[in-house]
């Protein structure tokens, strides 16, 4: 199965496509329901994934995605190795500001079973954002929506003078 590449398909007018790719599907569904109930100025779509490669039946029916999501659980090891697993999927291309790594369960550090180094490095090998947060709690889960609907506009190129690449440099080395 081939890798996934940001450009191998044109972009729809208005509009942007989601990927988050996580081993916890309840947690994915309550974060895209909380997307969709927000207020946006252009059309999106998102899919799920517990991990890569997507099928490649469907692949000439599959829109461009514009951002890629991947959900670490902070409390499951095998959370980070499905992600590890599944990076190998992705083209480096995506890489240029179109990748970001969400990490739930932030607020529990007491039941802990990933090295927070680990996370940490995947965001520097991988040159790309990662963002905390713990998504049990609405008003976390609502501000987390809302700034992947920026990320998601921005790598989408609704956004004019700022490009996927340069957002990600600047989420990059504001933590």
């Amino acid at each position: 199965m081939a890798a996934l590449r940001p450009f191998d398909k044109l972009p729809a007018l208005n509009s942007a496509t989601l990927l988050l790719v996580g081993s916890e599907e309840g947690i994915q569904q309550e974060l895209a329901k909380a997307m969709l109930r927000e207020k946006k100025s252009f059309k999106i779509s998102i899919h799920l994934a517990t991990s890569l490669p997507l099928p490649s039946e469907g692949d000439h029916l599959r829109p461009r995605i514009d951002l890629i999501v991947f959900m670490i659980d902070i409390k499951s090891k095998y959370s980070l190795k499905n992600v590890e697993a599944s990076l190998a999927h992705v083209a480096a291309s995506f890489f240029l500001g179109k990748v970001c790594f969400l990490v739930t369960g932030v607020g529990r550090v007491n039941y802990c079973s990933v090295e927070m180094s680990s996370i940490w490095k995947l965001g520097e090998v991988y040159s790309s954002p990662v963002l905390y947060c713990e998504l049990e709690l609405e008003r976390v889960r609502v501000a987390t929506a809302q700034r992947l609907l920026r990320m998601l506009q921005i790598c989408a190129g609704h956004v004019p003078g700022i490009s996927a690449l340069t957002f990600s440099f600047l989420l990059r080395n504001s933590y």
